[in-house]
């Protein structure tokens, strides 16, 4: 019997004394981080970023498989994809993301990251971190298109595959 209050007692020692750095951090601390961190207007500016991109390798695409498309067309396409991005819900998306830092981040990790992120450093890459998002996906554009390129050779080829498939005469049936 003495083991066994002996054997408990350390247990119970032993989650007393795990450090409260090991919970989740709170839904008020991934806020205040990512108040620090500048993540709402980060988000839009990827977002923005990503619609322009996305804009660019539509109208190489478009241009290309559908040569009547005329500039007005374009400029049609691209407001609305500009009123798209308008009602995109950031405050929404940036929510969303909390419970996912709860679930990867302890409290030990925000506060070694709010102190970083209050860093010049930790400030520095935060100011340039958009910039580098940018001329990131600026540098990988060619390869992004080039996958494009053979996305939709694959699919034409599909398509006119599908369409000989469907003009060819059905053999006759055994039936008689």
């Amino acid at each position: 019997m003495k083991n066994w209050l002996l054997l408990s007692l350390l247990l119970a020692s032993q989650l007393l004394a795990q450090s409260p750095a090991d919970v989740p951090a709170s839904h008020q601390e991934i806020q205040d981080l990512f108040a620090l961190m500048h993540v709402r207007e980060q988000v839009g500016q990827v977002m923005e970023a990503i619609a322009i991109q996305q804009r660019t390798i539509i109208h190489d695409n478009l241009k290309r498989h559908t040569p009547r498309l005329t500039r007005q067309d374009l400029a049609r396409l691209d407001q609305f994809t500009i009123d798209i991005m308008k009602d995109l819900p950031i405050d929404d998306t940036v929510e969303d993301m909390i419970p996912i830092y709860q679930r990867h981040l302890t409290k030990s990790d925000v506060e070694a990251m709010t102190t970083f992120y209050s860093s010049s450093t930790g400030q520095k890459l935060l100011r340039e971190m958009p910039l580098m998002t940018v001329e990131s996906m600026q540098a990988a554009s060619p390869r992004i298109q080039a996958l494009m390129d053979k996305v939709m050779e694959r699919a034409a080829e599909m398509a006119d595959d599908a369409k000989g498939k469907s003009a060819t005469p059905k053999p006759p049936s055994d039936k008689q």
